[in-house]
C-alpha cells in the first residue's frame, strides 16, 4: 500500500441511512480520498480498526452547484466507500444498536 492510511480515510460519514445499515448488515460509511482505490481502503480500515472487511463499494459524490449572489459556485466533488465488516466484527462511531 502505498498511502498512509491516515490520508485513506477522511472520517467516518454518518447518516440516519447509514445507521440503519451499521444496525442491520454491519455495514459501515467512510469519507475517503478521491484517489484512493478498493483494495487501499480494506487494507487501511482492516489495520486502522482491527477488524475483517468483507466487502467494498464506493460511490463518487459530485458537488453540488450552489447559487451565490454574484456567481455559481461549485463544492468539490468527493469519494464515500461502504464498508461491510465480517460477521462479530464492529466499530465503535458513536451510535448506540437499540434491539
Amino acid at each position: 500500500m502505498s498511502k498512509d492510511i491516515f490520508k485513506v480515510i477522511e472520517r467516518p460519514y454518518l447518516t440516519e441511512k447509514v445507521s440503519g445499515l451499521i444496525q442491520d448488515v454491519n455495514q459501515y460509511a467512510f469519507k475517503v480520498n478521491p484517489k484512493s482505490s478498493k483494495l487501499e481502503i480494506k487494507k487501511a480500515i482492516e489495520s486502522f480498526f482491527s477488524v475483517r472487511v468483507e466487502d467494498v463499494n464506493v460511490v463518487k459524490v459530485k458537488g453540488k452547484v450552489k447559487r451565490s449572489r454574484y456567481r455559481l459556485k461549485k463544492r468539490a466533488d468527493w469519494k464515500k466507500a461502504y464498508v461491510k465488516l465480517a460477521e462479530g466484527d464492529s466499530i465503535d462511531v458513536g451510535i448506540e444498536a437499540n434491539g
